[in-house]
């Protein structure tokens, strides 16, 4: 995962534990005394969402214990896509221009631009340098880019 991406999560993770978790506790302590807990909605709602909470809080710290952290701004890939390069495209066929950047599994989010490494358009960049032109197969139909820059930043 990213540097940025590894801060991202661990920010994440010390608002759930330091803001949410106590949040549900107290939710879950006012639902209790409410009285008969077997038909206390607000009670079985708390207790669904701190099962929610502590699962996310799960994944991220196994996640964050594991993870390879890798610092952008230091690769020496040159022109060629690799993980953590921000891709310029231009679409051949509506000329539009868009960027993504190749993340990490759990840090990717298409609305930031940031794509999973492992997703089908991020394989289709890795290896191919700035200037190139693809086709990729999307849901949609076929689409043409051209590869108009490549960089890595911090």
């Amino acid at each position: 995962m990213t540097k940025k991406g590894s801060e991202r999560l661990r920010t994440e993770l010390d608002r759930l534990k330091s803001q949410e978790r106590p949040r549900i506790i107290a939710a879950i302590a006012e639902a209790r005394a409410h009285g008969d807990l077997k038909e206390n909605a607000e009670y079985h709602a708390a207790r669904e969402m701190q099962g929610f909470i502590e699962g996310r809080i799960n994944e991220l710290e196994a996640a964050l214990s594991n993870a390879e952290v890798i610092d952008v701004s230091r690769l020496n890939a040159g022109k060629r896509i690799v993980f953590g390069a921000i891709v310029d495209l231009s679409d051949e066929d509506s000329g539009e221009d868009v960027s993504y950047q190749i993340v990490g599994d759990l840090e990717a989010d298409i609305k930031q631009r940031l794509i999973s490494v492992s997703s089908p358009f991020a394989r289709a960049l890795i290896g191919k340098s700035e200037g190139d032109s693809f086709e990729f197969q999307a849901p949609n139909g076929t689409r043409n880019y051209e590869i108009t820059g490549v960089r890595y930043e911090t």
